[in-house]
């Protein structure tokens, strides 16, 4: 399975970013050969607005089927809804714990997003 981890460095011992559209890098971690891919969100991180849904679609082209993330507003929720890719929120601690949680189900797909755009 692949995951997407919004994350604030380029390891897997980087703290998950808390924002999913505004998120530093995005790690791709594949949960069947722990390989994982470092991906830069630079252009997202000051968009004036649009941030998470272009967010959304970044992880969608890089065919991840989970995203974890500390917290993601509607519009990026909805987007990574309709590509058929469950998010997992609430996470914390680095990128590797993140995807242990999940692994472990401590970490479960969300129903909606838990904040409101441009927080």
């Amino acid at each position: 399975m692949k995951i997407a981890i919004s994350s604030s460095g380029t390891a897997l011992d980087a703290p998950v970013d808390p924002r999913f559209g505004r998120a530093a890098k995005f790690i791709l971690v594949d949960t069947d050969t722990g390989a994982f891919s470092v991906h830069d969100n630079t252009q997202n991180l000051n968009a004036a607005q649009g941030a998470g849904i272009q967010s959304g679609e970044t992880v969608s082209r890089l065919g991840a089927e989970v995203v974890i993330t500390g917290h993601c507003g509607p519009k990026a929720f909805r987007t990574l809804q309709a590509a058929g890719i469950k998010v997992a929120i609430g996470a914390k601690g680095t990128v590797a714990e993140a995807v242990e949680a999940f692994k472990k189900g401590e970490l479960k797909a969300a129903e909606s997003a838990d904040v409101e755009g441009h927080w």
